[in-house]
């Protein structure tokens, strides 16, 4: 199989991540910060042009991509497998607002976020599997090509995680987060990923 290569994209900032709530599966707008650090994106595409363009199905994901589509006459490709973690009560609030109300539960989030997700919560271990499973579904729909993929936070530090054989309980430590519209670049041979970048800014 013939490897491809997958550039990484977390969206740009939203209302709710401006002020660090949980945003999840809640379909909340870029600011305009968010939207700046869109069009910084398509300036990188521009420059380093990919072969297809895919996203969550979320609009925060797709408005990031929108810029690198018009500049290289894409039409973006969604897979609803690239969707944010579902935070179930933590949608919308901080966890310190959170931690306020429900201490131990808070506690042991911070410990092992896998083992103790939030009450409500998607699973940590089948986001992973769904995240990783959506994007061999890329790599094997562009075998030899350039893919930009714009997700999630969290979504995407699970699936790295999955992908380069690190503990998923790790997720928070190792990847404390990738950064809105910046870059990270796999390859996935078959069954092997390598990295080859990790979060680096779009607009360098």
């Amino acid at each position: 199989m013939t490897p491809t290569t997958l550039l990484l994209a977390r969206h740009g900032q939203t209302v709710w991540h401006a002020e660090n709530r949980y945003a999840g599966v809640s379909d909340v707008a870029l600011t305009d910060t968010g939207r700046d650090q869109a069009e910084a994106l398509g300036r990188w595409a521009a420059a380093h042009p990919v072969d297809a363009v895919w996203t969550s199905p979320l609009s925060r994901a797709a408005a990031t991509a929108e810029p690198a589509c018009r500049a290289l006459g894409l039409v973006p490709r969604r897979e609803p497998g690239l969707r944010e973690c579902d935070f179930g009560v933590l949608e919308g609030r901080t966890l310190a607002e959170f931690a306020a109300d429900d201490p131990a539960a808070a506690e042991a989030f911070c410990v092992d976020p896998v083992a103790h997700p939030f009450p409500g919560a998607e699973d940590p271990r089948a986001a992973a599997a769904r995240g990783g499973a959506a994007l061999h579904r890329i790599a094997a729909a562009h075998p030899g090509g350039r893919v930009l993929v714009v997700a999630h936070n969290t979504l995407l530090r699970l699936v790295l995680c999955s992908l380069l054989r690190i503990p998923l309980s790790e997720y928070r430590r190792v990847l404390p987060r990738l950064r809105n519209a910046a870059l990270t670049e796999l390859r996935i041979d078959g069954g092997q990923t390598a990295l080859l970048s990790l979060n680096v800014p779009s607009c360098c």
